[in-house]
């Protein structure tokens, strides 16, 4: 008889069960059958509101806490994002609706403890790596707004996830490009067609899903990159605002990929994400139009960007000019306050080049070196700005 493995001691903050009674359909009561989260604090940069759900990988059958859980936890604490780590039911002890039943608990949970956490409950994400990311994806597209009538204050709460970040994340069940041991460890060995085709999640997506985020490399081999294609494909479809970034190295499995100077800036580019969509502040965004002018004369190609002046984690907002107009709707524009005001000419539509360089035109309204800004109320503003050079 084989020696049972080695129990390593954990690290970080103490566990929280979900479910104080237990969790629906429990086997039994040891450590593989109590869903639990984790919950990690920033403690350093200020807290902005925001929490993310993060769901590790393993195929469904293991679960990869440390480098895709505490590790990215406290990569999100790094700019005042709590970070939310979910130990999750796994197979072959658990099937389906096991997993998805304690994501859509901790989504819930950390709503209902939002003022304790110190979170807004509207700006909740969910997050998953791999088969963690099948289960994200899951949540995305399996959600409701909660049972009012509960007697739980926490089934009150909707699990639907305010975005999502999937990384080189498990779509499909039915495609040739799917993970079998994900959805064998999910469904066993002869799983019901319809259920298959219910959690391929590039079928599932809708206009309601929420924002996600993508990133995947175009080499792993573990979990074929057609999967975040054809889930990001779907988002599109339906109009769901998305991002995807496919790196063309890289294997599978590197969570934020430390040591790689290329394939680690996903991180970067899903904070940018984060920052751009409004995920990290409360700060309202307006419309704003209007036209620019150099010596009286209409812009003919150029941007304008409105930079917020009071917090870096507000998002900029940017437009193109074009023939001297541009115009921004109130779900890309400029936070209202005081926004700095930069505006580049990139040149003219000509078979020779007519500048030497994009040129900023607003060091100061006048062309000095004080800062262009302007006050962005709430609704619809106008700004026409006449530039002198």
């Amino acid at each position: 008889m084989g020696a049972c493995p080695e129990r390593l001691p954990a690290v970080g903050p103490d566990p929280i069960p979900l479910w104080t009674d237990g969790a629906p359909g429990a086997i039994g009561e040891d450590d593989a059958d109590r869903p639990e989260i984790r919950v990690y604090q920033p403690q350093s940069a200020p807290k902005t509101g925001t929490a993310v759900v993060v769901c590790p990988g393993g195929g469904y059958g293991a679960l990869a806490i440390d480098h895709e859980g505490q590790q990215v936890a406290k990569w999100f604490n790094s700019f005042g994002v709590t970070g939310v780590v979910l130990k999750y039911r796994l197979g072959p002890r658990y099937r389906h609706p096991a997993p998805l039943q304690d994501v859509q608990r901790a989504i819930r949970y950390t709503r209902a403890h939002a003022d304790e956490l110190g979170i807004d409950a509207g700006r909740v994400g969910v997050m998953g790596f791999s088969a963690g990311g099948h289960l994200a994806s899951t949540v995305s597209t399996h959600f409701d707004a909660g049972d009012e009538s509960s007697s739980d204050p926490i089934e009150q709460q909707s699990c639907r996830p305010d975005f999502a970040i999937l990384a080189y994340p498990v779509i499909s069940l039915t495609a040739d490009f799917s993970h079998r041991g994900s959805a064998r460890n999910l469904l066993g060995d002869d799983p019901d067609p319809e259920l298959l085709e219910s959690l391929s999640n590039e079928t599932q997506v809708t206009a309601e899903t929420p924002p996600t985020f993508l990133f995947h490399t175009g080499a792993d081999k573990g979990v074929p990159v057609q999967n975040s294609l054809a889930y990001y494909g779907a988002l599109v479809e339906n109009g769901v605002a998305a991002e995807l970034h496919v790196y063309q190295n890289g294997p599978h499995g590197v969570g934020l990929a430390p040591g790689d100077p290329v394939v680690s800036t996903w991180a970067d580019r899903l904070k940018d994400w984060l920052q751009t969509n409004n995920f990290l502040s409360n700060a309202e965004r307006a419309e704003v139009s209007g036209t620019v002018t150099v010596n009286g004369k209409p812009l003919q190609r150029g941007t304008v960007t409105f930079i917020p002046v009071e917090s870096a984690i507000e998002p900029a907002a940017f437009a193109r000019v074009s023939a001297g107009k541009y115009s921004l709707t109130a779900e890309s524009g400029p936070v209202a306050g005081e926004n700095k005001v930069v505006v580049y000419h990139l040149g003219n539509i000509a078979a020779v080049p007519t500048v030497d360089d994009a040129v900023e035109l607003t060091a100061g309204e006048d062309g000095g070196g004080s800062e262009f800004r302007v006050d962005v109320s709430a609704g619809r503003n106008v700004f026409d700005f006449d530039l002198k050079r």
